[in-house]
This record gives structure tokens, C-alpha cells and sequence, in this order.
């Protein structure tokens, strides 16, 4: 196996463990205040790897890199509020449509062009995240579900902003940005119903931020060994340890509509990963073949 695919893999555990911790922490704690603590946490980790790697701040792209803040953090508190409320595998399947949201905002902001292939995807992703919506129960699981969709939807909007801001600025940068601004959007949200956690809950929250920044140095340095359609197509075991941590700590166990919805959104999204994987090969072939035409 791959470096870059057991980071992956390592990089999902992880961060299904954050995601459990969320959980625990979430039937005592608002969802916001779990967000101002991952994000503060976070915050000051990241600063103290700056300094200790002289990573500086730029002047420039500083309102990209605002963008890119506000819409990490809407992104975290879509989704802390959709674990808070749903099964842990229900929210992990539903944060996986992000790939998706992504083709959609590429087009629509980057103007690039969809493929058909895609377009022969989308109705499939569609028709599985309603199955594991189930809008038509018409239950407050369906409402809360939708939180889930709207996770992806910033998600995918951050992404879009980081393939602008990795060209100029250091990833730590970004992340520093991401989480200081995540915990200035969710002071006023948490401001009225703030609670003093006790020393397990507490204990949780610095799990999390900690956590959480772990996840992420592994996953960076997952796509420094492998390329990113691979990588993304790793992770979606995170969904198996969700549903994993759901089944042993809460008893959740998913229906069968939740199953059959996961199966098409995961396979529709590892299609397009594998298609965009193939193309990769495909283009590097054929510069080496032009190259070898050159040198004969």
C-alpha cells in the first residue's frame, strides 16, 4: 500500500474520531461553542507551527483569504450541527456530496467545462441524496439532514477558493485563516446560549481542536504522496469508521434507504474521481509520447 493512501486512510480515522468526539460533546454542549473551541484551539496550534517553520503572512489575497475563512467556518457549523442532530454515518455520507458542489461551482465560477460523463453522474448523486434525505417522511430528521447538504455546499465553496490561494500562499496560512476566522463567526452565534463546560466536556473540546489538526497535517501530506483523485477516492472510508463509532457508542444503525442512497453517492463520486485519475494518466502518456516522437 501507499504512503499516500495510508495517510488517507490515517487522515480519515482521524477525523471520524473528531467527528465522535463532536457527538459526545454535542448532547451537552451547543454546537457553536463546539466550533469557537475546535476553532480557537486550532488557531493557536497553527500559529506556533508557523513561527516555529518561519511561515509568514502575506499582504496580499487577504480578502480570498477572508472568503475562504467565513466559508470554512459556515462549512464547520453546517456540519457540527448536522452530527449534533442525525447518525454520524447519515452526516458523513451527506458532507461526501462536496465533490460534486465542486463541478457545479467550477463551472459556474471558474468556467470550466463539464463533461458528460458527469452530467450522466449527477442524477445518480441526486437520486441518492434524497434517499438518504427521505424528504418525503416529511420528519425533522429530513430537516436536520438538509444541514448536512448545506456542509457540503461550503465545503465546496472553500475548495474552490483554495485552488486561487495555494498558488501564492503557504498552507499553513490558509488554515491559520480558516480557523482564526471560524472563531470570530462563531462568538455571536454561541454568545446567548455559552455554557462553562465541566472537565470532561472540556477535555473533549481540546480532543477536537487537537484532533482535528492532526487530521489535517495527514491529509495534506497525503497529497504530497499521491495524487488528489486517489486521495479523494481513500476517503471515503471515513463513512465505514462514522458509521462504526455511530454503531458502538449511540447504536445507530443506518436503514436500509440510507444504505442504498450511500452506495449510489459513493459510487458516483469514485466514478468521477476514477475518470478524472484516468484523464491524469491518459495526459501524461501522451506528452511522453509526443516527447519521444521529439527525441527519435
Amino acid at each position: 500500500m501507499k504512503n499516500g493512501v495510508i495517510l488517507a486512510i490515517l487522515s480519515s480515522l482521524v477525523f471520524s474520531i473528531m467527528n465522535a468526539f463532536v457527538k459526545a460533546v454535542s448532547l451537552s454542549v451547543p454546537y457553536a461553542e463546539v466550533v469557537f473551541f475546535r476553532s480557537i484551539i486550532g488557531t493557536i496550534l497553527i500559529y506556533l507551527i508557523m513561527k516555529r517553520n518561519k511561515v509568514g503572512f502575506l499582504r496580499k489575497g487577504i480578502p480570498l483569504l477572508v472568503l475562504r475563512g467565513v466559508l470554512g467556518a459556515l462549512y464547520l457549523l453546517a456540519y457540527f450541527y448536522t452530527i449534533s442532530k442525525i447518525p454520524l454515518a447519515d452526516a458523513s455520507i451527506l458532507v461526501h456530496l462536496s465533490p460534486f458542489f465542486v463541478i457545479v461551482f467550477s463551472v459556474i465560477f471558474l468556467k470550466e467545462k463539464i463533461s458528460k460523463k458527469t452530467i450522466y453522474l449527477l442524477p445518480i448523486v441526486i437520486l441518492g441524496a434524497m434517499l438518504v434525505i427521505q424528504p418525503f417522511n416529511y420528519s425533522t430528521y429530513s430537516i436536520y439532514a438538509l444541514f448536512g447538504i448545506i456542509s457540503a455546499i461550503f465545503s465546496a465553496g472553500a475548495s474552490i477558493t483554495i485552488r486561487y490561494l495555494s498558488k501564492k500562499h503557504h498552507t499553513y496560512e490558509i488554515i491559520f485563516y480558516f480557523l482564526a476566522t471560524a472563531t470570530l463567526v462563531s462568538i455571536p452565534l454561541m454568545w446567548n446560549d455559552f455554557i462553562i463546560p465541566t472537565a470532561r466536556e472540556l477535555f473533549y473540546l481540546v480532543c477536537i481542536g487537537t484532533v482535528s489538526l492532526l487530521g489535517q497535517v495527514f491529509l495534506t501530506k497525503a497529497f504530497t504522496h499521491e495524487s488528489a483523485a486517489v486521495v479523494a477516492v481513500t476517503r471515503y472510508i471515513g463513512i465505514v469508521f462514522n458509521g462504526m463509532w455511530g454503531f458502538l457508542f449511540w447504536t445507530e444503525v443506518p436503514d436500509m434507504l440510507t444504505v442504498l442512497g450511500g452506495v449510489l453517492i459513493v459510487t458516483a463520486c469514485i466514478a468521477q474521481s476514477w475518470k478524472k485519475q484516468n484523464a491524469v494518466i491518459s495526459d501524461k502518456k501522451t506528452k511522453n509520447n509526443k516527447l519521444n516522437m521529439k527525441v527519435q
